[in-house]
C-alpha cells in the first residue's frame, strides 16, 4: 500500500511512449514521486522498457 505524500512531494506513475506506438501486449510502467513545487509540468524521463529490451523515454499519466 502506498503512503500518503506529505507537503509537495506527490507520486506520479510513468508509462513509455514507444511501447504504446507499438501495439504490443503489456505495458512498462514506473511509479515514482515528484515535488510538485518545482516541477509543476509533466515529467518525462529515459527509463529501462523489459518488453522491448532498451532504454525509452517514459512520461507522467498521472
Amino acid at each position: 500500500m502506498a503512503k500518503k505524500a506529505k507537503g509537495n512531494r506527490i507520486q506520479v506513475i510513468m508509462e513509455c511512449t514507444e511501447h504504446k506506438a507499438t501495439g504490443m501486449p503489456g505495458t512498462s510502467r514506473y511509479i515514482t514521486t515528484k515535488n510538485r513545487k518545482n516541477t509543476p509540468e509533466r515529467l518525462e524521463l529515459k527509463k529501462y522498457n523489459s518488453v522491448l529490451k532498451k532504454v525509452t523515454v517514459h512520461k507522467e499519466i498521472k
